[in-house]
Parts: C-alpha cells; structure tokens; sequence
C-alpha cells in the first residue's frame, strides 16, 4: 500500500469534492434531483475543498503551505459534515428551509444569480430529503465523503509531524 502523504491526501480531496459536486450535477441534470439551500451549500463547500486541495497540491513543497491547507482541508470537512447532519437531523423535518443559515449565506454571497447551473435552490429540506441513493439520503452520502476527506487529512497531518521522544 502507498504511503499516506500530504500531497497524495491534498489531490484526492480536490478530486473527490469535484466528483461530488459533478455527481450532485449528474443527479440533477439526468436524474431531476432537486437540491436545497444545505444540498447547495455542501456543494459550495466541496468546491472550497478542492480549490484548498488543489492549491495545497501545487504549493506541496512549502512546508507550511502544505500544513495550511490540510488543516483548512479538514476543517472544511468537518464543515461539510456539520451541513449534511443539520440537512438530515433538523432542515428536512422543516416545511420550510427558507432564512435558514445555508439559504442567508447563499443569498449573502448572490450565488444562485452567478452560478445558476450550480447554485439554484429548487426545493425545500423536506422536499430534497425524498431523494435517496441506494437506500440511503443524498446527505448521508455527502457527509460520508466529508468524514472521509478531513479523517485522511488528519492522519497526513499526524504522519507528517516529526516523533519527539
């Protein structure tokens, strides 16, 4: 098996946050899944993990930058994480998510009006909580993927530290 490394850990979280986010598109283009204000922030919170991921990736040879960018990267998946459980537990129970935290930071920052394609709310919590994959909740999936990628950070991190005695 490879060795867990900062820059192997960095690329496959930019890969895997664009897979989700090209999934999540897939769903919705082919499949007529609608997303909610917390199905579209994770989105946006994907994309932050593969901008940090891709960036960490090219800057790999300055130590720090490196270090900089596993921790944004792990702290955005926790992020990430923390999103798709408010989705499950609370949001979808709501009949509506409207002026909920994801839907005041998507308005803030006016990303259904410059990114449509990838931005538009079209569906309420409880609506978007219909949709399953495999028996499973799209948010579940997400926050599987969000664990994933801020354990994997984590352990470079921990691995990358030098052993004190």
């Amino acid at each position: 098996m490879r060795a867990l490394t900062a820059s192997r850990v960095l690329a496959f979280s930019a890969l895997v946050s664009l897979a989700g986010v090209a999934a999540a598109l897939v769903a919705q283009y082919q499949f007529g899944i609608k997303p909610c204000p917390w199905c579209v922030m994770q989105r946006g919170i994907f994309l932050l993990i593969a901008a940090v991921g891709a960036l960490g990736w090219v800057l790999q040879r300055v130590g720090f930058a490196r270090v900089l960018a596993l921790l944004l990267t792990a702290a955005l998946g926790v992020a990430g994480l923390v999103a798709a459980g408010y989705q499950h537990e609370v949001a979808s129970k709501l009949a509506s998510c409207d002026m909920t935290f994801a839907d005041r930071v998507l308005g803030a920052l006016d990303l259904e009006a410059k990114f449509p394609s990838v931005f538009m709310v079209t569906a309420s919590c409880s609506e978007a909580s219909a949709y399953t994959l495999l028996g499973l909740p799209y948010e579940i999936w997400s926050g599987a993927l969000f664990t994933l990628i801020a354990l994997l950070c984590l352990l470079a991190l921990k691995r990358g530290r030098p052993h004190r005695r």
